[in-house]
């Protein structure tokens, strides 16, 4: 049930509700908006018809204005969205405590908010917020490793990785997980509109929304060979089902250093299309 409901005491028959559906379901009838019930099954619940209307008179799945935020005269200028999108940088560096939960699922609760194909949203976060139970993740992830290196079973191209192994046992600098103490893994249903997609847009989504809070993050490409190609233990320890498909990692925390400025990358690269 989609719990499609108009409050006639504010709806002033604008249309902009149907006009603006994606699945082209809701109609006007007598000048209300009405979804025939035939035509429920082909709503994405995208909710574009309750955030469009500007009296606040639909309600759909439950949603309330009471419930959500007001768009207008709470967006960041330009100019701020600029300075985070240049500003943005892949952290390295780490304080070594655990950041505090609640800010941990605020992240995520934003990150949900992404977008995805066809509004599929079969999204799982694998999420590690304890410094020591990823301490445990990181010691299983380099026991693996060497098992391979000792074995010869390193795959062509992965050669990298008994220098990884080496800095760990050298020296105990941690290359794989760059010192990180939260990790998050985004994996999509494989039968979602856009799995991969889904899965990289969410993680871009938190990484602007964490940094804009002063969180540091780092797309860590060494950590998703290592759960996805080398040791696939790991994915059992994350709890990623067989049926879904890993999107990417991300290690974040709280950083221990500080940059104070944004550079400057040149002019993009693109060719204009014309007549």
């Amino acid at each position: 049930m989609l719990d499609f409901k108009i409050d006639e005491d504010l709806c002033i028959g604008c249309g902009q509700c149907a006009s603006d559906c994606p699945a082209t379901i809701i109609a006007m009838d007598g000048g209300l908006p009405i979804i025939p019930e035939d035509m429920e099954q082909y709503c994405i619940h995208c909710l574009h018809c309750f955030a469009i209307c500007s009296e606040g008179a639909l309600s759909l799945l439950g949603a309330t204005v009471q419930d959500v935020l007001e768009l207008r005269k709470n967006l960041p200028d330009p100019e701020k969205m600029e300075v985070l999108i240049k500003g943005r940088r892949s952290f390295r560096n780490y304080q070594d405590e655990n950041m505090d939960p609640a800010e941990i699922e605020k992240l995520l609760e934003v990150a949900w908010h992404g977008p995805s194909g066809h509004n599929d949203r079969r999204l799982l976060f694998s999420l590690v917020d304890d410094k020591d139970v990823l301490d445990s993740i990181r010691k299983e992830a380099f026991s693996g490793l060497e098992k391979l290196i000792n074995e010869d079973r390193l795959p062509e191209g992965m050669e990298m990785f008994s220098d990884i192994m080496e800095a760990w046992k050298q020296n105990g600098v941690d290359i794989l997980f760059r010192g990180a103490p939260h990790l998050l893994v985004v994996s999509a249903h494989k039968e979602s509109a856009a799995p991969l997609h889904d899965a990289i847009i969410s993680l871009t989504t938190f990484e602007l929304y964490a940094q804009s809070r002063g969180v540091g993050t780092i797309w860590n490409g060494l950590a998703m060979l290592t759960i996805t190609e080398l040791v696939p233990a790991l994915r059992r320890r994350l709890q990623i089902p067989d049926d879904y498909q890993i999107g990417y990692v991300m290690g974040f925390g709280m950083p221990a250093v500080r940059y104070d400025r944004t550079v400057n990358r040149g002019k993009p690269n693109y060719v204009r299309i014309e007549k």
